[in-house]
């Protein structure tokens, strides 16, 4: 399952309630704001450190352009452009957006 979050970790309880639900090997797919958990400051807070054991991890790279943050991301965290965001929607029969 492709897990799609688009808000930040301070403003919702979205991401950490993706996180919570998704089973090992799910994918998770940070745009807009949601970017922000999969840097070096967010990470930690949002719960992105540890689950990149267990999760392939993403973040839009235009998202993280927008906002400054295209060389903070944590270790463990693709950017992907959009092109391969529909790679990921294509690859995962199933996707959840969590708003």
């Amino acid at each position: 399952m492709l897990h799609i979050v688009n808000k930040s970790h301070r403003q919702t309880a979205s991401l950490e309630s993706a996180l919570r639900l998704a089973r090992d090997g799910d994918a998770l797919l940070l745009i807009e704001d949601g970017v922000y958990a999969a840097t070096a400051g967010g990470a930690v807070m949002a719960g992105i450190a540890s689950a990149v054991d267990r999760l392939k991890i993403y973040a839009l790279q235009p998202d993280l352009e927008a906002r400054g943050m295209a060389g903070a991301l944590v270790a463990g965290v693709a950017a992907v452009d959009y092109a391969g965001f529909v790679d990921l929607v294509v690859e995962h029969p199933t996707s959840q957006s969590w708003l």
